[in-house]
């Protein structure tokens, strides 16, 4: 069954015709060169990559495969000036190979601008069948900024704006325009709906910044942790999404756990004296009993004039 990790570069062409369309890309409509074999030495890293996170456990397994079998697929890299590569995409491949202690590795190498190769790497990753939620979300706005030039916060007001005008919250004055227009090829392109990104992706960048990180690592399914974020307490949270890791918690398990400590939360919770104060005499208005009951109407009157001599004071 073929796969978008099966044939890698053979069908690179065709996202990126999609996305960044076919008249503005000379650059990519000839054919991929064939491959050639260079030494890992002369294979550069971009300054900017947009994966962020390699499994270990998934890397050193690689790494033993490309040790036994080789690399099987090649890495695409575009030429520098002197001699060396730049990665354009292969960068887990390049990392296992480099620690299986290989010296060579076989490429495949395009001419490419330094926006192109940006977009091509961008596109690369969006198509990994590990990508998590947070990667993708963020891979897909900043491919929203390239193709529109503007910023990611207008992107995001945009895919929000278009989102309202859709639900007739607000009068349409942005849907049918060339920015609503190209939004909505990129994500056809992508094989997403925009406004399902926009209901049940954006928010992942309003979760706490620790929820965030380990969604970025991949550490923690996103049920799971969205669920871990309903914990208001920082410390209380942190290391609830430590043991939720460490003890591999189902979600169910997450729940349950959450609840006792929101259980937990309202017993040890202590109101103030102003609510206290509230709080006792809105039940002793109800209380029928107390006027009716001689000895405790001579207790009321007691209080009460402790009170009115409290109040004096503050007259």
């Amino acid at each position: 069954m073929s796969s978008k990790r099966n044939e890698p570069y053979a069908a690179i062409k065709k996202p990126v015709d999609l996305l960044f369309g076919g008249t503005t890309n000379p650059q990519l409509d000839s054919q991929v060169s064939s491959t050639n074999t260079v030494a890992i030495a002369k294979i550069k890293l971009p300054p900017s990559q947009p994966r962020r996170y390699f499994d270990p456990q998934k890397l050193e397994e690689l790494s033993r495969s490309i040790k036994e079998f080789g690399i099987l697929e090649p890495i695409l890299v575009r030429p520098l000036p002197g001699g060396d590569y730049q990665l354009i995409a292969g960068e887990r491949r390049y990392k296992a190979a480099t620690m299986a202690g290989l010296t060579e590795a076989p490429i495949v190498s395009k001419e490419m601008d330094d926006v192109t190769a940006y977009q091509v790497r961008l596109v690369e990753n969006l198509q990994r069948e590990d990508l998590n939620p947070v990667e993708e979300t963020e891979g897909i706005l900043e491919l929203l900024t390239l193709r529109l030039e503007i910023s990611i916060d207008e992107a995001v007001k945009l895919l929000q704006k278009m989102e309202n005008e859709a639900k007739g919250k607000i009068t349409r004055n942005v849907t049918g325009n060339a920015q609503a227009s190209l939004v909505e090829e990129i994500f056809a392109a992508l094989g997403m709906k925009w406004d399902s990104f926009v209901r049940n992706r954006l928010p992942l960048l309003n979760l706490p910044s620790d929820v965030l990180e380990v969604l970025r690592q991949g550490q923690l399914e996103y049920t799971k942790a969205k669920a871990i974020a309903r914990i208001k307490d920082e410390d209380t949270r942190k290391q609830f999404l430590e043991d939720a890791i460490a003890y591999n918690l189902s979600l169910s398990e997450i729940k349950r756990k959450i609840l006792q400590i929101e259980q937990q939360s309202k017993t040890d919770f202590t109101p103030s004296l102003k609510e206290r104060a509230d709080d006792t005499w809105r039940r002793f208005r109800k209380a029928k009993v107390v006027w009716d009951d001689p000895k405790k109407k001579a207790k009321l009157e007691k209080l009460l004039s402790q009170l009115e001599d409290l109040i004096k004071d503050e007259e």
